[in-house]
Order: structure tokens, then C-alpha cells, then sequence
């Protein structure tokens, strides 16, 4: 997607936010904030009642949103509302249960028709993607893969069919704030380029500009999540005005290794 390939012209910053949290309103204006406050792409989480690969702070987020009504179709809705406003790149965060409750050819058909490049699907291995990646391929949406530190052997025959970017796993676990990230993120990355020009970001763990410089070193963009989240759910009307700050200090800390 063109979009994503215009996220990584610089070390991009990428944020998360889950959307419908806490509501629809209060949503949009969080996503609004994090587009003026410079981020380079945004994950737009669709909320699960079941999201394995998280960590307590984005778990709570997805009860709040549920809890104010949110759906699959009003995701949908959001990211066009979004989109009205933004021609910024737009990857759908999901599990594979909602993409299958709602029928992947109606799933990647509506996501597209909202404006979404791109989605991440964590519980879905390598080996069984091919199931959805056709699909959104079919729809004009990249399959984002993951690496993860267990990946090894298997990191570059994922990266050689990558599209859209690499999302690499800084550490074992389940999202959340880290104070140390003590993998080998750069012999990952070696390996990633090695067999192919897309671009690579590492997320999980990553809270603070310092953590975010030091990834940017190594990777071509960093991911934010839980430390967002964590900001929507602390400083409730003051969510956006605190959100836009801190993603311009994350960007600033990011493109400072240009």
C-alpha cells in the first residue's frame, strides 16, 4: 500500500489505540490527537473480548469499548470518519475469531471501503496465514507478519513474503510497558534484511523516548501501545491534549536518528 510505504519515507512513529475507548466520540478525538501530534501510522484496535497477546492495559481498554457498544461495524465507521479528516496510513489490529465471526471476504471488503491499508493478526502463525492474507491481498490490504524472538529459523521465509512492513517483537510475553528490552533486535532485523527491502518496526514494551531512540537505531519504525492506552485511561478528557504531547515527543525522539 502506498500509504505505508509513505509512513517509512523517515524512522516512523507508530501508535495504537483501541478503538471505542472508552466511546466512539471520545475515541476519535484520541486518534485525532495522534495524528497532530505527528505519528507516522496508526494501529487501530478492534476491540476482542479474548486478546491473548495482551497485556492488562490493552485487555481493559477492549472491556471499556465493548462495554460502550462498540462492533466490528462501527470500526468501520470510525476509521471513515478518520479518513475524512486524514489520508494518514491505517492498520486494522485484530484477532483471527472476529475476522472469521464476520466473514473474511465481507471483513476485508468493508475495511477496505473504510480506508484501512493494512492488518495484524498475532494469533495467526505463519504457517496458517494464507487463509487471510489472500483474502485482504484480494481487497487491496497487507498482511502485516510478525517475528518474534522464538522465530529463528523461520524469521527470513517470513520476511521474503512480507508486505506493508515487519512487525518485530522486542520480547517474549503479552503486550505492556518494559523497563529493559534485553533481546538481540538487531541480528533480527540483519536477518529480516537480508531477504527483503521491507520495512521493519519493533513494538511491545517500548514506553519512552529514550527506549524509542534506541530502537529507531536498529529498526526503520517503533510501536506504541500499551503506553497510550495507558493515557486514555489516566487522564480521561485530558486523553487527547496528553496523547498529542506525547506522541511529538516520541516522533521528535524517533527522527532524531535520522
Amino acid at each position: 500500500m502506498t500509504r505505508i510505504k509513505d509512513a517509512f519515507k523517515e524512522k516512523a512513529f507508530i501508535a495504537f489505540l483501541t478503538a471505542g475507548d472508552p466511546s466512539y466520540e471520545e475515541s476519535l478525538e484520541n486518534f485525532r490527537a495522534a495524528i497532530r501530534g505527528g505519528a507516522s501510522l496508526i494501529e487501530v484496535g478492534i476491540p476482542f473480548s479474548d486478546p491473548i497477546a495482551e497485556g492488562p492495559v490493552i485487555q481493559e481498554a477492549d472491556i471499556r469499548a465493548l462495554s460502550g457498544g462498540m462492533t466490528t461495524d462501527k470500526v468501520f465507521d470510525l476509521v471513515k470518519d478518520i479518513r475524512k479528516e486524514s489520508d494518514i496510513s491505517l492498520v486494522f489490529m485484530t484477532y483471527a475469531n472476529p475476522v472469521f465471526h464476520y466473514g473474511l471476504d465481507r471483513f476485508f471488503n468493508n475495511a477496505a471501503a473504510a480506508g484501512a491499508d493494512g492488518i495484524i493478526i498475532p494469533d495467526v502463525p505463519y504457517e496458517e496465514s494464507k487463509e487471510f492474507s489472500e483474502v485482504a491481498e484480494k481487497y487491496g490490504i497487507d498482511f502485516i507478519p510478525l517475528v518474534a524472538p522464538t522465530s529463528e529459523d523461520r524469521i527470513k521465509m517470513i520476511a521474503e513474503s512480507a508486505k506493508g512492513f515487519i512487525y518485530v517483537v522486542s520480547s517474549m510475553g503479552v503486550t505492556g510497558v518494559r523497563s529493559e528490552i534485553n533481546t538481540d533486535l538487531k541480528s533480527m532485523v540483519e536477518s529480516i534484511r537480508s531477504v527483503t527491502d521491507v520495512p521493519c518496526a519493533i513494538g511491545f514494551g517500548i514506553s519512552n523516548p529514550e527506549q524509542a531512540k534506541k530502537m529507531a537505531e536498529i529498526a526503520d519504525g517503533v510501536i506504541v501501545g500499551s503506553a497510550m492506552v495507558k493515557i486514555v485511561a489516566s487522564e480521561k478528557e485530558n486523553a487527547p491534549k496528553k496523547l498529542e504531547e506525547y506522541v511529538s515527543a516520541m516522533k521528535n525522539a524517533v527522527k532524531s536518528v535520522e
